[in-house]
């Protein structure tokens, strides 16, 4: 397959090389100039401050070696450890829906493609346990048109300027169910979670919170339809504020964890220029 005649250089041989013809496809698809805008990093670092569930084991970094070696050159190395669910991830399908995707089974180009940005930061600096609604989603297309088929919605409910404050951001610093039982922050409604998945045809649904349903959730009733549907989601997204409401296009590629429920994700955005 040929590759889209607007990539620079560089990525043009990058996807020759790693035989990409999903990725290659998804952007040609979108005859988007690449030279032409600048790229977006919605991924928060992962570290000893990364966000996770209060019942997940945290990030957790150590060093192997670091430093001149008896050979005369410097070599550094590191071991990692954490829960697939924390930090900018992924939530694959068989997360919340017996039989339904794992991480491994997510097509390619279902993680890349347009992005549609839904702004609630203002009903949410209100009132930190609201829920995406079926209204906000109309309202938007009230004003851009349906949701386009094949779009990647994120939704910027303007958490992510909280991020690594673990009170401000998830409502409690306690660990355990106890911690769990305190957690207070947006996500989405359960009819909206049904309209998506229903009466729209998105690819997959990310926000900027630890969770797609809202922190008081105890049923998980918006993961569940969406996962039943096969919609991957995508969790503790960054700089979701730095999106316009269209013409952004997404990139985001999780560790390929075979059998995996989620993982961590590396989420990027280009942003067209003006």
């Amino acid at each position: 397959m040929d590759m889209p005649n607007t990539l620079p250089g560089f990525w043009r041989k990058t996807l020759a090389i790693l035989g990409l013809c999903a990725l290659s496809t998804a952007f040609g698809a979108y005859g988007q100039d690449f030279s032409n805008g600048k790229w977006l990093d919605l991924t928060h670092e992962f570290n000893e401050q990364s966000i996770y569930w209060p019942t997940a084991e945290p990030f957790k970094k150590t060093t192997v070696f670091e430093g001149q070696t008896p050979g005369g050159f410097y070599y550094s190395a590191y071991n990692f450890a954490a829960a697939e669910h924390g930090g900018t991830h992924l939530d694959s399908p068989v997360h919340f829906y017996q039989g339904q995707q794992s991480v491994e089974q997510i097509p390619l180009e279902q993680l890349i493609g347009p992005a549609v940005v839904i702004d609630i930061s203002k009903k949410t600096a209100a009132n930190r346990d609201y829920q995406l609604s079926v209204a906000d989603i109309q309202a938007w297309e009230g004003k851009h048109g349906k949701i386009p088929d094949g779009s990647i919605l994120l939704i910027n409910t303007g958490f992510a300027r909280y991020y690594g404050d673990q009170e401000k951001y998830m409502g409690t610093v306690k660990r355990g169910e106890q911690g769990v039982k305190e957690l207070s922050f947006p996500g989405i409604h359960p009819e909206a979670a049904g309209f998506i998945a229903t009466k729209r045809k998105i690819k997959a649904v990310g926000l900027d919170t630890p969770s797609l349903d809202y922190g008081k959730s105890t049923g998980f009733e918006s993961h569940v339809t969406l996962f039943k549907h096969n919609i991957p989601g995508f969790e503790n997204v960054a700089n979701l504020s730095g999106l316009p409401p269209t013409g952004a296009i997404v990139i985001a590629l999780p560790m390929k964890i075979k059998g995996g429920s989620g993982g961590p994700l590396r989420i990027v955005a280009f942003v067209p220029g003006r």
